[in-house]
């Protein structure tokens, strides 16, 4: 396949990250870029962005009583703490 070059302005922030982001993948810019263009355009980034919506919205309780008994703990060891001063 040919290859074509494209320009793009892009904070430079943004551009470090794309950098950092393909590096850590072993790819060049460029590839990881038509990487995430084909994501986009097959429709994978939307069908897994609602993937992740289908699973926190059926196991909500369970992030919840997580979150509780976390919360629980911490006010624990502070009155804990409190009274051992």
């Amino acid at each position: 396949m040919a290859k074509t070059q494209l320009g793009a302005r892009v904070d430079e922030d943004i551009a470090d990250l794309a950098k950092k982001r393909a590096a850590d993948l072993g790819l060049s810019v460029g590839d990881y870029l038509a990487r995430l263009v084909q994501d986009d355009a097959s429709g994978l980034r939307a069908r897994a962005v609602e993937a992740a919506g289908r699973f926190l919205a059926e196991h909500q309780a369970i992030f919840d009583e997580a979150e509780e008994g976390a919360e629980g703990a911490g006010q624990a060891q502070a009155a804990g703490g409190a009274r051992a001063a």
